[in-house]
């Protein structure tokens, strides 16, 4: 559609049945053509003018569809009456149809055409990133079965679009997750320009979903805390209801019935996941755009697939499983206690105790390990790499929600009263989450940019060989114990044989790696310490509060799972 077939030699009539996975080898090239430089003499020229004028417009067609979803969600927030939830629901709705035929065109039409797909980014899609796209898509579709489920309890004060709109949801989910499992390393060679705008209106229909996500939850917790202030001023136990799902009538209340409540409750539980989950579509969605036309030379495509193996680590997954047992134990006293009627103090000094004694230890790790890169003697990869670029740019992004709240956090302190206990430790607490969010993001992109070690040592080879043959032959219930005991052997050898250089990014990446997700559990679920203590809100105010730690609290999730995943891509480079 906006290519034009170049053929530098004749073609082959088997060439139509070759896979759309063809190597680069062909003779066949499509270059890109657009009509404000069709009068350039060259044709890679051209080609590249072409590539940037495509860029250009499917941005601007993303910015606008970004900028309307903003300004109907504006205002359904701030003038309610005007704009409705249904009305937003029904935009998004379309945007999302629009987005499902464009994904069902391009699985049956424009991959599938002769030289769509001649090159693949190897670097893009990581396992852990699509393994997350179905992960969180799974936990998507299962809220908005319990949002129907919910709806069809309560169907006498509900309209049809609670019914459509999470129906919709469901099918967009479903077919987003399994085009992004399949084609995010795709670097399509075909339709470049078409292919450019529909990914374009994906990441923003993501990216709305995700705002309308964040409004909902910020109304939610707003809601838990105005309900908890009532019932200290006054001794009664009001119902719950969730904003989100209920009308604001009396008349629409969950009855008093188990289903009801597994559909509130599951509601509740699965919800952070959603945004989670549009997060990560924008930044599959965004690699794939930036690989739209994209040719890649042979020398650039690495001979040896990376594997993720526990090897050469000891200290690291045994102080990172310690921290993760005693953070899941002070995550479940915070949340038993938080959610009652009436917050225990302790509890708030208990857990940000945990994390005054966690972030230096993760801080003084991700020094020692940009250490250590300094003093090796890896050549830096300098070659083109959209997705490492990406992933610099979402780490020092979404960075700065966390920097950002921490900041608010500190002028409210300091500007109170310091000295008082839970003062002191919420402010030490936000000055060492600043220094670790830096020390780790330069551990991560320096070591983003080594180049791995290309070839294994001997003791990993016969360690390799070994796994082989062991997994090649069945053993005996007695021969079972000697073959655990020489694989002891054999990997306490191979420690010992590495580098101690080698070792020491291996159990700093391992245990930054457990505690970034036991961060990220406690970020994610439950009731939310940085709104729940009343310090800063008592300071800046309800609302002021509220849309700080909307802005931050979203990011910082988002932060400490895309760290999960630079420190794995650390830990195999070493």
């Amino acid at each position: 559609m906006s290519g034009s077939k170049v053929s530098g030699q004749k073609s082959c009539h088997h060439c139509k049945s070759k896979s759309a996975a063809t190597p680069s080898d062909t003779s066949t090239i499509h270059y890109e053509k657009f009509w404000l430089y069709r009068h350039c003499s060259s044709v890679q020229q051209r080609d590249r003018q072409a590539q940037k004028a495509g860029q250009l417009f499917s941005g601007l067609l993303a910015m606008n569809v970004v900028f309307l979803g903003c300004a109907f969600i504006s205002s359904m927030i701030f003038n309610h009456v005007a704009i409705t939830r249904a009305e937003v629901w029904i935009l998004l709705s379309i945007l999302k149809v629009l987005c499902l035929c464009w994904i069902i065109y391009y699985l049956l039409g424009t991959s599938r055409q002769p030289h769509a797909v001649l090159h693949r980014d190897s670097h893009a899609g990581p396992i852990w990133i699509r393994g997350s796209v179905l992960l969180f898509g799974c936990f998507s579709i299962l809220l908005n079965v319990f949002q129907l489920g919910y709806s069809a309890i309560l169907i006498q004060c509900k309209s049809g679009v609670e019914f459509v709109f999470p129906s919709i949801e469901i099918l967009f989910i479903g077919t987003q997750a399994f085009f992004l499992w399949h084609h995010s390393k795709d670097c399509i060679q075909v339709q470049h320009n078409f292919t450019r705008c529909g990914l374009m209106l994906t990441i923003a229909t993501n990216l709305l979903l995700w705002l309308l996500s964040v409004t909902n939850d910020t109304i939610h917790m707003e809601f838990e805390s105005q309900l908890r202030e009532v019932e200290q001023r006054f001794a009664g136990k009001a119902p719950f209801s969730h904003p989100y799902l209920c009308n604001e009538t009396t008349s629409c209340t969950c009855p008093n019935t188990t289903i009801c409540k597994v559909f509130q409750k599951g509601y509740i539980l699965l919800y952070p996941f959603n945004t989670e989950y549009c997060l990560v579509c924008c930044s599959v969605l965004y690699v794939m755009w930036k690989n739209v036309g994209r040719r890649i030379s042979h020398h650039h495509i690495p001979h040896i697939k990376p594997r993720f193996k526990l090897q050469g680590v000891v200290f690291g997954p045994l102080l990172g499983v310690s921290t993760v047992i005693i953070g899941i134990c002070v995550f479940m006293m915070y949340q038993i206690q938080a959610t009652g009627s009436v917050a225990n103090r302790q509890v708030f000094v208990m857990y940000y105790s945990y994390y005054i004694v966690l972030l230096p230890l993760m801080s003084v790790g991700a020094v020692l390990g940009t250490i250590i890169h300094a003093l090796e003697k890896r050549e830096l990869d300098t070659l083109k790499n959209p997705t490492r670029s990406l992933d610099v740019i979402l780490l020092m992004g979404a960075a700065l929600g966390q920097i950002g709240m921490c900041h608010f956090s500190i002028v409210a302190l300091v500007a109170t009263d310091p000295r008082e206990l839970l003062n002191s430790l919420i402010l030490s607490y936000s000055v060492l989450l600043i220094f670790q969010n830096i020390t780790q993001n330069v551990f991560i992109i320096d070591g983003l940019h080594r180049q791995r070690f290309t070839s294994p040592s001997k003791e990993e080879e016969m360690e390799e060989h070994n796994h082989e043959a062991y997994s090649q032959r069945r053993v005996s219930v007695m021969e079972l114990g000697q073959e655990i005991r020489k694989a002891s052997l054999s990997y306490i050898h191979s420690y010992s044989h590495l580098s101690w250089k080698r070792r020491a990014l291996r159990e700093i990446s391992f245990f930054l790696v457990l505690c970034n997700i036991i961060l990220w559990i406690m970020h994610t679920f439950g009731a939310h310490p940085v709104f729940e203590n009343g310090l800063e809100k008592s300071f800046y105010g309800y609302s002021t509060w509220f849309a700080i730690v909307n802005f931050g609290l979203p990011l910082g999730v988002f932060y400490r799972m895309h760290s999960v995943g630079g420190l794995l891509e650390v830990y195999i480079t070493a």
